[in-house]
């Protein structure tokens, strides 16, 4: 069995350690912080012009939940195309209802215009009401792989649950688990031999050599944070790596 580490990244320096230190493939989205949103068209080209493993490209218009307006909805349909036309080779997205069912109409317009890229269903499925219909309704509308921790921020935590996906996921798509994953928690997933594909951020932050700081905050951080970011960590990438494909 050939398993994958799909690192999930926000710029084009963390998606260079992730190919350096045996990634798969990358997720790419901006602002990882609050969960992801679309990545700007310029990173997307740039991206794929540095790297050679694939690029799947994060399709979400805003932070927070997965109901959206009509106009949020146009917003993704258009944002698919621009990442067809740059170079993405696989497209993650979402829809829910507010009841927290799979917004069924619209996860298939999103399908059809992935098209022929294959399509994620993002963590929007750890805030469904019911993972195991779901994942047949998600199937049926041609959904290649679903991303979720066992609706647990830590799936390490859950592996049963996590089992349970990837046993009734088999032969119909496929299950990628994340959720804070590590090299030093990772081992119970690894014994699951249903699951194949791996999913992590492995972040850490990075410190500003700015020496006049001022006092003027340009977002809701306080001064201090907004001075720093985060990268995904090479080590941890390289130790996640090594585990998977042991």
């Amino acid at each position: 069995m050939k398993r994958t580490l799909e690192l999930c990244v926000d710029s084009l320096q963390s998606a260079l350690y992730a190919q350096a230190n045996g990634a798969d493939r990358i997720e790419l989205c901006d602002n990882l912080f609050q969960g992801g949103i679309t990545p700007s068209a310029g990173k997307i080209k740039l991206v794929k012009e540095y790297l050679s493993i694939p690029v799947f490209v994060l399709i979400r218009p805003r932070k927070a939940d997965f109901l959206y307006s009509d106009l949020e909805f146009e917003l993704m349909l258009k944002n698919i195309e621009m990442a067809k036309f740059f170079g993405a080779d696989g497209i993650v997205s979402g829809v829910l209802l507010s009841d927290g069912s799979f917004d069924l109409p619209r996860m298939e317009k999103l399908v059809e215009a992935s098209n022929p890229l294959p399509f994620t269903c993002h963590r929007a499925f750890d805030r469904c009401l019911d993972p195991f219909s779901e994942l047949n309704n998600l199937a049926d509308i041609g959904v290649q792989r679903i991303l979720t921790s066992g609706q647990h921020p830590n799936a390490f935590e859950v592996p049963d649950m996590i089992e349970k996906l990837a046993k009734q996921a088999l032969s119909k798509l496929k299950i990628m688990v994340c959720g804070n994953l590590l090299p030093d928690n990772i081992d119970p997933l690894l014994e699951i031999k249903e699951l194949e594909e791996f999913h992590a951020a492995v972040l850490h932050p990075v410190y500003s050599n700015m020496e006049k700081r001022g006092s003027t905050p340009m977002g809701d951080e306080t001064i201090d944070k907004e001075f720093q970011w985060m990268e995904a960590k090479p080590e941890l990438i390289k130790g996640l790596s090594d585990k998977i494909h042991a």
